[in-house]
Formats: C-alpha cells, sequence, structure tokens
C-alpha cells in the first residue's frame, strides 16, 4: 500500500512507537507503522499480566530522581507528558484509573489487555498502516538524500520503504521473545552512532549457593526484610520489601530496587554485598536476649521460630549465610538476623532482564530526540541509555519519549505540533 505523503515510518511496535505513531496520526500525517513480531505491544501485555502499572502518583521532583544519572535528559521529556499526562490519556481511551496504596497508578481492571485493544483501533481509526512480521535490517539515503531508505526481511522476502522521517523505537535488549533483542545495536554502532553497552536492569543475581538450598528453598519467598547497600560514591541505599530466592541466587521486587548500583559494583569489584534485616520490627538488643534463653531441647530451628518466629526460608538462608562458629553465639547470632551479609556474584542475563540500561546516548540527539549524524531519524524509548525501576516509570518515560519524537518528526517535516493534544 503507497503511504501517504509525507508519511513517516515507525518501527518498533511496543508503546514509544505506538505514542509516536499516534501523536503523528492525530497531527494529519500519514504513518506506515512496522513491527517484527506477528502483533504489537507484546512486551506491554506481559509486563500488564500481574497488573498493569502505568505510572506513578508520587511528586515530580521523586518522580524525576528515579533516572538517576540521566534524570536531567529526561526531566523536559515528562514535563511535556508526564504522570498525570499518562492518565489523560488512559482516561481518553476509556480506561479509568486508580492510585494504588503504594502509589502506583494502575488502569481499573488491573489488565494491559483493554487499553492495547483500545489504542489499536484508535490508530487504526487514524489511518496509521500496521505492518507486522517486518523486522529491520537497516537504513541508507536516497541519492536526492532528502529521504532514508528501510529495508525490512519478511516471510514474503525483503522490503524496501522510503520515508521523509522515520522513528525507530526499537526497545532495549531484554526479553528478546517478545521483540526487544537488541538487533539494532550492531547497524546503530556500524553507522559511527555514540553508544551505551547494553546492560540488565531490574535484574535478578547468582549467589554462590549449597546444593541443599538450591534444591530444598529455590522459589521460596523471603518477605518483609530490609535490604541495605553501599554503592560505590560510600552512600547507603535502603529499600524494604520481600524478594525470592532462585536455583541460581536472588530475584523479586526489593532485588530489582537496587539492581542498578548493585550491577555496577559487581562489574567494577566482581562481587556485592547486601546487608539484610531479616526482622526490622525487633531491635537488636531484643533478638539477642530471645536468643541468649535456654534452648532446651528443642533445635535452633525450633528455636528461632518458638524466640523471634523465623521460619523457613529466612531460616535457611540464614544457615547459608552465617559462619557455623556464630550460629552457636547469641549475640552474632542476632547480629547476622539484624544484618546478615548476602554476596552476590554476578547479574543474571540480559534476556532475563525486565529491562535493559545503555543504548543510545542523549549526546547522540538533539533536543527533538533526531539522530545527529541522521537527520530526519528520530530514537525513542528504551532504545535511548536510560534506566528506571519498576512502578510505572519505565512506561512513563517510553511513552513520554515516543510522543517527543514524534513531535520531532512533526518538526522536521514542518507541521505544526500545535495541533496535537497535551493528553497525546
Amino acid at each position: 500500500m503507497a503511504a501517504l505523503p509525507h508519511a513517516v515510518v515507525v518501527v518498533g511496535g511496543g508503546p514509544a512507537g505506538l505514542m509516536a505513531a499516534e501523536t503523528l496520526s492525530r497531527a494529519g500525517v500519514g504513518v506506515d507503522l512496522y513491527d517484527a513480531m506477528p502483533s504489537f505491544g507484546r512486551k506491554l501485555l506481559i509486563a500488564g499480566r500481574g497488573g498493569l502499572n502505568i505510572t506513578h502518583s508520587e511528586a515530580a521532583p521523586l518522580f524525576c530522581s528515579r533516572y538517576g544519572q540521566r534524570q536531567a535528559q529526561i526531566a523536559p521529556l515528562l514535563a511535556a507528558f508526564g504522570p498525570a499526562a499518562v492518565r489523560e490519556w488512559a482516561h481518553g481511551l476509556g480506561i479509568d484509573t486508580f492510585i494504588g496504596s503504594s502509589g502506583r497508578v494502575f488502569p481499573s481492571g488491573m489488565k494491559a489487555a483493554p487499553l492495547l485493544r483500545a489504542w489499536l483501533h484508535r490508530l487504526r481509526d487514524s489511518g496509521v498502516h500496521f505492518h507486522v512480521r517486518h523486522r529491520w535490517q537497516g537504513w541508507s539515503r536516497t541519492e536526492a538524500g532528502e529521504r532514508t531508505k528501510l529495508l525490512f526481511s519478511t516471510p514474503d522476502g525483503d522490503r524496501q520503504h522510503e520515508a521523509k522521517a522515520v522513528v525507530l523505537a526499537l526497545g532495549g535488549g531484554s526479553w528478546s521473545r517478545l521483540g526487544s533483542d537488541g538487533h539494532w545495536y550492531a547497524l546503530f554502532e556500524k553507522a559511527g552512532i555514540a553508544l551505551e553497552p547494553l546492560r540488565p536492569a531490574n535484574c535478578g543475581f547468582d549467589c554462590d549457593w549449597s546444593a541443599h538450598l538450591r534444591e530444598r528453598f529455590a522459589g521460596q519467598p523471603i518477605k518483609s526484610v530490609v535490604a541495605s547497600f553501599q554503592d560505590s560514591e560510600g552512600h547507603w541505599q535502603q529499600r524494604q520489601g520481600e524478594f525470592v530466592l532462585t536455583a541460581n541466587g536472588v530475584e523479586g521486587s526489593l532485588i530489582y530496587a537496587l539492581s542498578a548500583p548493585l550491577r555496577d559494583r559487581i562489574a567494577a569489584i566482581g562481587s556485592a554485598t547486601l546487608q539484610l534485616d531479616l526482622l526490622p520490627g525487633r531491635e537488636l538488643a531484643s533478638v539477642i536476649s530471645e536468643l541468649s534463653r535456654p534452648r532446651g531441647t528443642r533445635s535452633l530451628a525450633g528455636h528461632l521460630q518458638s524466640r523471634l518466629r523465623l521460619r523457613g526460608a529466612k531460616v535457611a538462608l540464614l544457615r547459608e549465610c552465617v559462619p557455623a562458629d556464630d550460629v552457636s553465639d547469641p549475640a552474632r547470632l542476632g547480629t547476622a538476623i539484624k544484618s546478615l551479609p548476602l554476596r552476590l556474584i554476578a547479574a543474571r542475563p540480559l534476556d532475563e532482564a525486565i529491562s535493559s540500561a545503555g543504548g543510545v546516548r542523549f549526546e547522540a540527539l538533539d533536543e527533538r530526540l533526531m539522530l545527529l549524524n541522521w537527520p530526519g531519524v528520530f530514537c525513542a524509548g528504551e532504545m535511548l541509555d536510560w534506566e528506571a525501576p519498576t512502578g510505572g516509570y519505565l512506561l512513563t518515560a517510553c511513552l513520554a519519549s515516543g510522543r517527543a519524537a514524534g513531535l520531532g518528526a512533526l518538526a522536521w517535516l514542518g507541521r505544526s505540533t500545535g495541533a496535537v493534544p497535551a493528553s497525546v
């Protein structure tokens, strides 16, 4: 099908690409949207399987701080399309939202599928042309240099498409089975575009477990603990929550919240140590006092359960990490319960991570997210060099960057951006 005049090609059917397509189409520009997978928004659907978290209700300064070293680059995108705009946008799709007890914002019903269906329906109605099973394989300039020529591989052979403006929203390097496999990275590297290596973010970590813990306690949760970690700058970071023991190590929301500094410390010195408070509601003196009471005929496990209500996986983790001599000493055992050293030796592979860090450096882009050495080509979403914890921050920044790239493409085409609603 021939593209409309001044059509823009958007490559990538995740949240950033869909938002770029919506921004362009609602301004009256023809859009051809391509994705390598058989359908759009696959990672969004999987991420929302347990409840789609679309954004967070916390104050703007704290929200921006979640983007760490790249908050200066992300802040302008959020100022134009932040949490309030995300909620308004969802409402425009007919999806009500609510704020949970944690401050996270969810769609009513908690599911991603109704939101995605409504979104795709609106895109079709606005004239966006969808192309699935089209895997981007490279680019070149047309002879006149005014257009970008894109090459796609499809089940029916190679296809080309030319466009005056292109938005690339190709994802990061995690969850390759859903399309985000980092295939684009080598193509960008060959084109001389400044990149940061792709690294796992919001990921689990390996530990050197004994066979006993691996075989008996893999899959068991460790609930209601406080994890502390001293980062490379000497600052202590602390979070309360829960995580899960795995056959290889640990994973879960508490671990993900600290994954960036943990990953970087391991990269620098080969390991990282978390300090775990297994009984955050008890003072150390009280713990030692209870442990000092006569055990009688009870085993250590029975004593810990009776005096401190420690049982199961927590006791197994305690035995795993505490030297045998310390177990029989109430003071040393109590200290370990309140500050258990958990040594992490490696981040889990990138493909297992919830998201990825690294990608196209912001220094390779102008303020509209256009590549400096490839005019007319814009980048958005997780392929950019930023990272954030889970909690709505990932999706919000993907949507905000997709909108910014779409507006950038409109400006490149000489189109007015005033007709695009703020909620889009």
